[in-house]
């Protein structure tokens, strides 16, 4: 019970952001010294931060380039496996995150593809790529997240026939899925997931057992899971449940 609710409680910070001590008290109806144990342990993980009188997610204190320095070996690595997958004449989409710009260093350059993207990084290394035709999804940059986002139509989206979707997570949940929390990235990631053929999710394990606002695929709707270390019991059995390809850094 108490793992279960530890695991509750960094799901609701994550998903509110910024949170007191008072609201967890009354959320998951237990006393002020039984949730600071729990937020102590919780500290641990350095998923969430203490500040005056409550809790806030840590992935709202860390800028886009700092992020890309954390766990940066693992991320590389995540990346070399996942541009395995891609095959000649494939038409994928590359989303945006500090874990999938990776991708690029590692794709064939001589085969002939087709990259779909919002991603500033991963579009100034295709760039360069002669034999990949390149389309790119976004009217407005976002500086934080070095993406393009806003898509005047989404329909606009049901155009493309995505072979492999390779997406990014603020936070990935049995419960909630795949989650981020920018509304403007959400109508892409959720367009994109629903479409491609394979559904590719790039994540280190800092991302696991957390959620943020908004669910744009279950976990369940994955094709193919690329970490970077073992995972806990539960999302292992939730692989094999669901016939997921599970694949470790």
């Amino acid at each position: 019970m108490k793992a279960r609710r530890l695991q509750d409680i960094e799901e609701y910070i994550h998903s509110r952001k910024n949170v007191t001590l008072d609201e967890l008290c009354s959320a998951f109806d237990v006393s002020k010294n039984t949730i600071r144990r729990d937020i102590n342990q919780i500290l641990r993980k350095g998923s969430i931060e203490k500040v005056y009188g409550g809790v806030v997610s840590a992935a709202e204190l860390v800028p886009f380039e700092n992020r890309n320095v954390k766990h940066q070996n693992e991320k590389a690595e995540i990346g070399r496996i996942a541009a395995g997958y891609v095959e000649e004449n494939d038409l994928i989409f590359i989303d945006s995150g500090t874990t999938t710009c990776n991708m690029i260093d590692y794709l064939d350059p001589d085969k002939h593809l087709t990259i779909l993207t919002n991603s500033l990084d991963v579009i100034n290394g295709a760039a360069g790529m002669p034999n990949v035709n390149l389309l790119v999804l976004g009217s407005t940059y976002k500086r934080k997240t070095r993406s393009f986002v806003g898509v005047d139509d989404v329909r606009t989206l049901e155009k493309y026939n995505v072979n492999k979707a390779f997406m990014s997570a603020t936070g990935v949940s049995l419960v909630h899925g795949l989650t981020n929390s920018d509304l403007l990235e959400y109508e892409i990631k959720k367009s994109i997931a629903g479409r491609a053929e394979r559904l590719v999710l790039l994540a280190d394990t800092s991302k696991f057992g957390r959620s943020t606002l908004l669910t744009y695929a279950s976990f369940s709707d994955l094709d193919v899971l690329v970490t970077s270390r073992e995972l806990p019991q539960e999302y292992l059995e939730a692989c094999r449940s669901n016939g997921i390809s599970l694949r470790h850094a």
